[in-house]
């Protein structure tokens, strides 16, 4: 029976590829996703990671490095040693690999229609001049899958972009709140439970709080252990072993793995590297940006309480409409981001462990991803940091918050009774201060009437007591972080 194509989608074909829109150049204007327009500065660190150039930079660099790494080994002589030249020549290739370099690949790729290959037949393009290397260049991607480059590719990648850009920029989010810790350390703040007024703290502890949660996180984002896989089509050395027996080619893909691209190596995989290390890398990276999301909604909170004010930036609007506003827009904007870096993160480490049988495809364009979230979550740090640098400290407002709620000592004094045995010590604070405002005053009138009750002395220690004098050991925890 044969089959004709509808008319219907004919036409729209037409008017999808007609449409004028599509005629416009990319710029930070026309860009599809904010991370190249809006956002672009934010995120221009990961392009060379991340970017379909830096893919290919990656891919060169494993497809060379086994080059050289063969022509080392002692039971594979019919590749030759090679010359330091040869060497040399190799290795610039890789050290000043261009953008037109990438250039040429995809131009090859729209031709192969596989990205992988085309690498490598640029690689042969590139040693074409040099005799040794071109008398060996159909040993670029010997015994090798695509995945065998891929999955290597993408590991240095994220090693790179790690260690480059996310953990640094991490570690700053950390070193301003510790830095908060330690100034306000002393600084008395009424707590809050439930959003109503609970036991004082301190501003200090509280941004400490967040600064140990967020290294934490950091420590096991930093400590995920990047694997790679180096075993062929469907991960059993199929093709190596036929070809030299001799070979302990288990042990030698470690070895290169490890000792050559820097990457731990997993021992056992399908055609793919299963992915679990990303899954683990991204679910890290998520837990720091949720901490982070909790800092942001209570700096936000204690703006709008205000605990602190936001300094107001010659030029800019806080409202279309109303002048004075000056809005906490920089954690908005961190909240907002977080949210997108961790929906991208949680699929892909829900989706990127899957794959059916030996493998499937849906795992490639799902790893062309993998930058996204790393790039919404550096928006999202670096609109933190200047949230944090618009902040100044309203201590006139946390005193007089503080001074209005007398009624927060009614736990210590309460628990001051029961040490003493006092009846029902809860039950009277209770009966005293729940859903009523006392006043200095009214409290100390309550702990004067306890004489006889509870020594003079604890009663003395107790009329001293004030909202902002009950901090506990929340100066000494500020410090300490």
């Amino acid at each position: 029976m044969a089959f004709r194509r509808l008319p219907l989608l004919l036409k729209y074909q037409r008017q999808a590829y007609s449409s004028e829109a599509s005629d416009l150049a990319l710029s930070s204007l026309t860009a599809v996703s904010p991370i190249d327009g809006r956002y672009a500065r934010h995120a221009k660190p990961l392009r060379e990671s991340f970017s379909e150039y830096g893919l290919i930079k990656h891919r060169v660099e494993v497809e060379v490095r086994w080059f050289q790494f063969m022509a080392e080994l002692e039971g594979l002589s019919q590749i030759p040693a090679l010359s330091p030249e040869a060497n040399k020549f190799l290795s610039d290739v890789v050290d000043n690999f261009s953008l037109s370099d990438a250039q040429r690949v995809k131009e090859i790729e729209s031709i192969t229609n596989h990205d992988v290959k085309a690498v490598e037949y640029l690689l042969k393009e590139k040693v074409s001049s040099h005799k040794q290397l071109a008398e060996m260049s159909e040993f670029f991607h010997f015994s090798c899958t695509s995945e065998d480059i891929n999955n290597l590719a993408y590991g240095s990648m994220l090693k790179e972009a790690r260690q480059t850009h996310i953990l640094p920029a991490m570690a700053k989010v950390i070193d301003v709140l510790r830095g908060v810790a330690h100034a306000e350390a002393d600084t008395p703040m009424l707590g809050r439970t439930h959003g109503q007024p609970a036991t004082p703290t301190t501003l200090g502890k509280e941004m400490a709080n967040f600064a140990f949660r967020l290294q934490r996180q950091y420590d096991q984002f930093a400590g995920v252990e990047i694997q790679g896989k180096f075993n062929g089509a469907v991960g059993n050395f199929n093709a190596h072993m036929v070809a030299c027996p001799s070979l302990d080619w288990p042990t030698l893909a470690e070895k290169f793995v490890t000792e050559r691209l820097g990457l731990a190596y997993n021992h056992y995989s399908t055609q793919i590297e299963p992915h679990d290390m990303i899954a683990e890398l991204f679910d890290a990276s998520a837990r720091f940006n949720t901490v982070l999301l909790d800092c942001n909604k209570d700096m936000w909170a204690y703006i709008s309480l205000g605990y602190f004010k936001t300094k107001a930036i010659a030029g800019e609007v806080g409202s279309s409409t109303m002048p004075h506003k000056v809005n906490p827009i920089d954690f908005e904007a961190s909240e907002g981001n977080l949210g997108l870096a961790n929906a991208m993160m949680n699929h892909l480490s829900g989706k990127l462990p899957i794959s059916r049988y030996q493998r499937d495809l849906t795992d490639s364009t799902c790893m062309r991803n993998i930058g996204v979230g790393f790039a919404h979550s550096l928006i999202a740090y670096n609109s933190t940091l200047k949230g944090f640098n618009k902040l100044q400290v309203q201590d006139e407002r946390l005193l007089a918050e503080l001074n209005e709620n007398w009624e927060v000592l009614a736990e210590p004094i309460q628990t001051v009774m029961r040490l003493y045995d006092v009846a029902e010590p809860y039950e009277k604070l209770k009966a005293l201060t729940r859903g009523r405002k006392l006043d200095q005053k009214a409290m100390q009138e309550f702990v004067k009437s306890l004489e006889g009750e509870i020594p003079q002395s604890e009663i003395e220690r107790l009329l001293k007591l004030t909202p902002a004098s009950y901090l506990g050991a929340a100066p000494e925890l500020a410090l300490r972080v």
